[in-house]
């Protein structure tokens, strides 16, 4: 398999960001062995070849052999959604083969183009050449691609255009400079968590899913939707940045279960930030 050589190429060979992912695992499990810490180290960098060769792969994968290879659990939680009228955020994350996610579109009541819109948000590349490579794959099987800077306007589009949407973002990336963000204990770390999926639910009155990712066995994915808000009522009832550090806590959940599918080349912890002061109770009180 192309996948074993080009782990030993990026690992062995090249050492791709391995200072970089060593300092991460040390950091985020310190009550860890080194060789538990290396044992998922190179488990991460062999997932990483896979993720490579298996993005590539979907130039020419059949709707069939996706529909083995990537599987889900709760398609009837985003039907019922579309059902109600409910348009929906999906929290996400660079775990498993990410870039396989879209296929959902194949398994869901409503279809592109047939009564909803599948979509996904992104960062565009500095290369032009790869941005477009990458779009064209994202497109496989028809999801529209938002990108970052006009996202919010685009569902503000089609939220007055009656139309229905589900849009995934990846929000475990480090925040770009600027944006607002909450603090949470996460891994081990302070963590400045994006607060942008968080506010663009709760300004577009839209139900949150999350998807929970496993890898089941080389070259399977399987993801489970887990319902975090059904929008309306229920999310004007929540605090400020529930749904932020809810999906922080879940997402640790998934870390913790493998870590080694979980992308650790981010440097994720470039800039520190401190946990914010929680005002303790006065133990006088009655």
């Amino acid at each position: 398999m192309v996948a074993t050589p080009l782990y030993h190429l990026a690992y062995n060979i090249a050492g791709y960001r391995r200072k970089v992912v060593r300092r991460n695992l040390a950091e985020s499990f310190p009550d860890m062995s080194d060789a538990e810490r290396l044992d998922i180290e190179r488990r991460f960098y062999r997932n990483f070849a896979d993720y490579v060769v298996e993005t590539v792969k979907l130039l020419h994968i059949s709707d069939s052999e996706m529909r083995e290879r990537m599987t889900f659990e709760g398609i009837e939680e985003i039907d019922r959604l579309f059902e109600q009228g409910k348009s929906i955020v999906a929290y996400f994350s660079h775990t498993g083969n990410w870039e396989w996610a879209p296929s959902i579109t194949m398994w869901t009541r409503l279809r592109p183009g047939e009564g909803a819109d599948f979509c996904q948000v992104y960062r565009p590349l500095k290369d032009a050449w790869a941005d477009e490579f990458f779009l064209r794959l994202r497109s496989r099987f028809k999801p529209l691609s938002f990108p970052k800077a006009t996202v919010f306007r685009d569902l503000l589009r089609f939220r007055r255009d009656g139309r229905l949407s589900i849009t995934g973002f990846m929000s475990d990336q480090k925040p770009s400079h600027g944006d607002p963000t909450h603090v949470v204990r996460f891994l081990n770390h302070p963590t400045a968590m994006i607060t942008g999926t968080e506010t663009l639910a709760r300004r577009l009155d839209m139900a949150v899913v999350y998807w929970d990712m496993t890898k089941p066995s080389r070259g399977h994915y399987h993801i489970k939707i887990e319902v975090m808000s059904t929008g309306g009522e229920h999310l004007k009832g929540l605090p400020d940045m529930a749904l932020t550090a809810d999906y922080a806590r879940r997402l640790e959940q998934s870390i913790m279960r493998d870590p080694a599918i979980w992308l650790w080349t981010h440097r994720r912890w470039k800039i520190p930030v401190t946990m914010p002061d929680i005002p303790q109770p006065d133990k006088t009180t009655k």
